[in-house]
């Protein structure tokens, strides 16, 4: 279980002040990508998942915050939705938020739900704050509770790159994730990648959907 400076800054006031300012309905959420990308979350999501079957499949977010990406994922037909998050008052803020969602406190590296249990298991945005020493256990617990499905949402660079994060070091990476899975996982194979170029800079960020080989 992580114990390390980046699941204290998060269940801490730091990450107590994150949840307040990203707190976002699904319309917010879309107009808020739009402004950053040129085209909503919901249809990026759609590019994705459209035609897998997984409207009434287990799904599993980990690092769900108060549960933005689920309350999309339930508005667009998905109905047997899970999430794990570390920060507590996030919890207790998305229990308030959303109806017929499971969010229960859980950390990355250690998931509390049985091998495949879920049919897809996604990240968006948290692999990012998973330090370079801790990276591989959380994919390998990605891995091991994902039925078929891996799906991901992540800022994307060529190599390792810290950033530093609101004047904070050692709280924010960027690489190529779906790499990292791919190079670690040889049942996974991509079905899916593309990059998102913000419109008002020049970083980028990847989607990508991994399944693993029957």
């Amino acid at each position: 279980m992580m114990t390390n400076l980046q699941e204290k800054t998060w269940a801490g006031q730091f990450g107590k002040d994150y949840t307040d300012r990203c707190t976002f309905s699904p319309e917010e959420l879309d107009s808020l990508y739009k402004r950053e990308y040129g085209i909503s979350r919901e249809e990026m999501n759609t590019r994705f998942l459209s035609g897998l079957g997984l409207e009434n499949k287990r799904i599993l977010e980990v690092g769900c915050n108060v549960g933005n990406q689920l309350r999309m994922l339930q508005r667009m037909g998905f109905n047997n939705l899970y999430g794990i998050e570390l920060q507590q008052y996030a919890i207790e803020k998305a229990k308030a938020l959303t109806k017929r969602i499971n969010i229960i406190h859980g950390v990355a590296d250690d998931i509390p739900f049985k091998d495949g249990y879920f049919d897809m298991v996604f990240t968006s945005g948290v692999l990012i704050h998973i330090s370079p020493g801790n990276i591989n256990r959380v994919l390998d617990e990605i891995y091991r509770c994902s039925r078929e499905y891996i799906w991901g949402f992540e800022y994307y660079a060529d190599d390792y790159t810290e950033v530093n994060y609101r004047g904070h070091e050692s709280l924010l990476w960027k690489t190529n994730f779906p790499k990292l899975y791919l190079d670690r996982f040889p049942e996974l194979e991509l079905v899916k990648e593309e990059k998102f170029k913000y419109l008002y800079n020049d970083n980028v960020d990847v989607m990508f959907l991994l399944r693993k080989r029957k």
